[in-house]
């Protein structure tokens, strides 16, 4: 083979392999966003309910979990945390959630994210058409089934809402089916098996999708958990992304900034305060926290903001 001919051959396979270790490198450091999922309000007055003794808001909040956690590129706050401060703060039962009440839940919860909303529809639309076969709980003909979801995406920080949307599903159904009696389901496969938990698995895909637009453009944050001797604690560690060599700016949070008008939070100043570098994300809690050392600054306090270089 020709040396130029050859060379030239080098160089168009080199060219895309240079560009791989930049592109893995980005994929690598790729950080998960915090995540709390609220349980939905039902406002559709179905009549369903979901099995395991859950409501239709609670399971299809539990469906949206299960999909974030399921991707991996999310970490999710545990339900048993979320309720327990939803009943200390005298909410669990009213079901009462704003996108105040979620933002100041979720920086107590050390989540950048929360999510929640309302169900407005669920279940079958109209009567249907085609014959029932008595005493049996069998329909041959034509039934739609719908989910629609008023959804919010909070970010906790500021209170802002990134994303208000309505998600809806509707499909109908060519063929035969079988009724769930009394509206409620007795497990998830006969739930799945339904041209309700069809729309719904579509529903919530959307709703996941329109989450991933809003995490991409969220900016990573940690918190500083306490400062001992010269080293300096986070709450991020391998699980999310994090590695040994980073270096994070940290901020004290100071005064909140609140609309004269609306009485609405717009966030509060922030002082940069140091530095620090990450030397351990491996030995505290299998990987949830990290172990810095300080590059610039000190006297760190727990509660502290961590955020990436600029």
């Amino acid at each position: 083979m020709p040396f130029k001919f050859r060379s030239l051959l080098l160089l168009l396979i080199g060219v895309p392999l240079l560009l791989l270790p930049d592109t893995a490198m980005a994929q690598k450091k790729l950080k998960k966003k915090r995540i709390a999922v609220f349980t939905f309000n039902d406002m559709s007055r179905s009549g369903y309910f979901w099995f395991n003794q859950q409501t239709i808001g609670e399971g299809l909040s539990d469906m949206i979990v299960t999909e974030l956690v399921q991707s991996d590129q999310y970490t999710v706050l545990e339900r048993d945390r979320l309720n327990d401060l939803l009943r200390e703060q005298d909410l669990g039962a009213a079901g009462v959630v704003t996108p105040e009440t979620a933002a100041a839940m979720g920086k107590v919860l050390g989540v950048e994210l929360a999510v929640f909303g309302s169900i407005t529809e669920f279940g079958h639309k109209g009567s249907g058409t085609g014959v029932s076969i008595p005493a049996t709980g069998i329909r041959v003909g034509k039934q739609t089934a719908v989910t629609a979801i008023d959804l919010r995406i909070v970010e906790t920080g500021t209170g802002e809402i990134l994303k208000a949307e309505s998600v809806r599903r509707e499909k109908t159904a060519l063929s035969g089916g079988v009724r769930i009696k009394n509206f409620r389901f007795d497990n998830k496969d006969q739930f799945d098996g339904t041209l309700v938990g069809k729309v719904t698995r579509e529903a919530v895909e959307d709703v996941v999708a329109l989450l991933n637009d809003v995490a991409e453009s969220t900016p990573w944050s940690a918190k500083v958990i306490m400062m001992q001797g010269d080293q300096v604690y986070i709450n991020s560690g391998a699980q999310d992304g994090v590695e040994v060599g980073e270096e994070f700016d940290v901020f004290r949070e100071g005064q909140t900034l609140i609309d004269p008008d609306t009485g609405l939070s717009l966030g509060s100043i922030t002082t940069r305060i140091g530095r620090i570098r990450v030397v351990d994300v491996t030995s505290i809690g299998e990987g949830k926290a990290a172990i810095c050392t300080v590059v610039e600054g000190g006297d760190f306090e727990k509660g502290d903001i961590v955020k990436e270089k600029e």
